[in-house]
């Protein structure tokens, strides 16, 4: 088995192998890390792409663009229009290929015209394991995984982001603001804005990681089973009630098996 180092001994080998890219962005842990490695071996022959749009929630474009500034890489942003995709917006089970290949190919576009040879994603090993159709997009595209390619797992990433000084080596998971509602329910702007700003609020009450699922009326608040305690302290509770019911949701619940990636995959397995 290939120890931490040598995988990332390898990814750097993958990265001088791969001579010029664009990197699909998106502030996070893997992607953040990745940046930071391919911008050390790549310098001005990387581009860093963010692609905002409603499912990305504003504060984390914010930190995007102060984590390339950081590396000092070349980062620019463009805007993507998923919503106005119908098979996107009617949230099948595959939702994530229509945003994906809408993305990969915006960014092959940018590769092409700024003669950069490849397309890269953030994807690591772990992923493999989990429901992602976005990797079909990805397949048909020719994005390179560089991180999946390495070997290297999202515990192995955190542990090098810490030792490079990435403020994101301890950042909580995160995912497009899509993947809070069920399969088959219709994605809108206004749930879109309506989830963003539900999580903002427990966000700002001391949460790391957490999802507010979005199931109409209801709100179902994911957090980690340590932090019940401290949600369900009586004030707390009262709080997030109230303010989850200023922002439109009948009912706030708290789903008992706590926070947990890809949750609305789990229909998909009882199917």
């Amino acid at each position: 088995m290939q120890s931490t180092n040598e995988k990332l001994d390898k990814l750097k080998r993958i990265l001088i192998d791969i001579e010029s890219a664009v990197l699909g962005f998106s502030g996070g842990v893997d992607s953040s890390f990745l940046l930071r490695v391919a911008h050390d071996v790549l310098g001005d022959k990387l581009l860093a792409v963010t692609a905002n749009s409603e499912t990305y929630p504003a504060e984390e474009l914010a930190e995007a663009r102060d984590i390339a500034r950081t590396v000092g890489a070349q980062h620019v942003v463009i805007d993507t229009h998923e919503l106005d995709n119908p098979c996107f917006a009617a949230n099948p089970p595959d939702r994530c290929y229509y945003c994906k290949h809408e993305l990969f190919d915006e960014l092959r576009k940018i590769a092409d015209a700024r003669g950069l040879k490849h397309v890269l994603d953030a994807t690591n090993l772990d992923d493999v394991a989990d429901f992602r159709p976005g990797r079909r997009a990805a397949a048909e595209l020719a994005v390179r995984s560089p991180l999946k390619e390495a070997g290297l797992t999202k515990t192995e990433i955190r542990k090098y982001s810490a030792y490079l000084g990435l403020p994101t080596w301890n950042k909580p998971a995160a995912a497009c603001l899509s993947s809070r509602f069920p399969y088959g329910a219709q994605i809108t702007r206004e749930g879109l804005s309506q989830v963003g700003r539900a999580e903002t609020v427990l966000r700002g009450l001391g949460f790391g990681q957490l999802r507010v699922r979005h199931h109409d009326r209801i709100a179902r608040i994911e957090v980690e089973p340590g932090d019940f305690q401290q949600l369900l302290d009586p004030q707390q509770r009262l709080r997030v009630v109230e303010a989850l019911r200023e922002l439109g949701y009948s009912y706030v619940t708290l789903d008992l098996a706590g926070y947990r990636t890809g949750s609305m995959n789990e229909v998909l397995d009882l199917a």
